[in-house]
């Protein structure tokens, strides 16, 4: 298949959009997790309550991500996005006139979970635009929006430490949802080829599949471990090595362009060799990086480690939705909210996992051991259920799957 078929199908405008749209809520969503070494100044937390904070929104993007999953169904991913992004202005709106205590905080944080539910309208907007060939391309380059997370760690600590507040930080990031809110509502365009509207029960249907539940686990590996790591990371600089918050975020934004930039990457591998073969090789990636890691080497070092397992991370979320719409054609819309949400638990208990036994041991070697371990678990579970996934989608695909079934043999 050549690349420039791509460029040849779909609809670029919708493309473009969707990335655009993921963007600017990516670099939303996880705006607390750089400021949360400034917000400790004014609200002293523990290492557990400063784990929690940084997770909450990824918590709000799990649980939200299902409902605009039913609504990118029912009313199309366009609409559903203008709403998505009208919501997520009023956490901002909150967070930047009204915040009085670590309780309004938490609010806060929960309530930009919004933004993280964007993926439910985003990837199906640009994902129905594409014929199966070309899936995990696409889906990767509007994926590739959590690069918006690079924005966040780069610049977020810089203007709160210039304006002496980190609540300026939420007005200013009014201004590019606005303008991406405009963009969007001029260029997306739903595909003509929707699907029917699921009743209750379809959605039922799907949970009680076991492969359903199968690629949850797999995505609250990669995708939970980006999106925890980006938030938790700043924190973890902060503790661990004594960085200053924007030198902290400067760190966490060069492994957090690894995870970002690499996730397109991944979806272009797994339409070339196959998602399978991909994902044992990432898991695998994140497994040694993590064991090391747990060893809390010297600053330089553990920056290079972690910019690999982001990098693995990334090419990974890419990797499971190159997979995703072969077994789940007709319920894209549903299996990508369900399999989103779980990302998003992966991304709210990672944080947690870190957090908390940091404050029971006092290191955090014992969490970044137990998260090597997990990505060993899903190694094992690739490799138990591959023979049958690879039957699977020959069956339901037809012709483009032979040729898909080839390269995963």
């Amino acid at each position: 298949m050549e690349r420039t078929g791509f460029w040849k199908t779909g609809h670029k405008p919708s493309l473009f959009s969707a990335f655009l749209y993921f963007d600017v809520s990516f670099m939303i969503w996880v705006l607390i997790g750089p400021l949360a070494v400034i917000m400790m100044q004014d609200y002293p937390m523990s290492a557990s309550q400063k784990a929690n904070l940084v997770a909450l929104p990824v918590l709000g993007g799990s649980v939200l991500r299902l409902v605009l999953g039913v609504l990118a169904d029912r009313i199309g991913p366009k609409r559903t996005g203008q709403i998505g992004m009208i919501v997520t202005m009023i956490p901002l709106i909150y967070g930047w006139q009204f915040v009085s205590s670590l309780g309004e905080l938490y609010i806060v944080a929960l309530l930009l979970g919004v933004a993280g539910a964007s993926f439910s309208a985003a990837l199906p907007l640009a994902s129905r635009w594409y014929p199966p060939q070309y899936q995990g391309l696409a889906m990767g380059i509007a994926g590739a929006g959590n690069s918006g997370t690079v924005f966040s760690t780069l610049f977020a600590n810089r203007i709160a430490q210039h304006y002496g507040s980190w609540e300026v930080v939420f007005g200013l990031a009014l201004i590019p949802i606005v303008i991406v809110f405009i963009v969007f509502s001029l260029l997306a365009k739903d595909s003509p080829s929707q699907p029917e509207p699921k009743r209750l029960k379809d959605y039922a249907a799907v949970l009680r599949q076991r492969d359903t539940w199968l690629f949850c686990m797999l995505y609250m590996v990669t995708f939970g471990g980006f999106v925890g790591m980006s938030n938790y990371l700043t924190i973890f600089f902060n503790t661990e090595y004594g960085l200053s918050a924007v030198r902290a975020a400067d760190f966490t934004t060069l492994c957090v362009i690894a995870g970002s930039f690499f996730r397109p990457v991944g979806g272009w591998l797994a339409d070339r060799v196959g998602g399978i073969r991909m994902l044992l090789v990432l898991y695998g990636g994140v497994a040694v990086m993590m064991a090391l890691i747990s060893w809390l080497p010297p600053l330089s070092l553990v920056t290079v480690l972690l910019f690999i397992c982001m990098m693995c991370l990334g090419m990974g979320n890419g990797s499971v939705f190159q997979l995703v719409p072969q077994r789940f054609q007709q319920e894209i819309g549903v299996i990508t909210g369900i399999v989103g949400a779980a990302g998003g638990l992966g991304g709210y208990f990672l944080p947690n996992i870190l957090g908390i036994l940091k404050e029971l041991t006092g290191s955090y070697t014992p969490g970044f051991l137990i998260l090597s371990g997990i990505a060993i678990a899903c190694i094992i579970t690739v490799l138990l259920i591959q023979g049958e996934w690879k039957r699977t989608f020959l069956e339901r695909s037809g012709a483009y799957d032979a040729y898909t079934y080839s390269r995963q043999s």
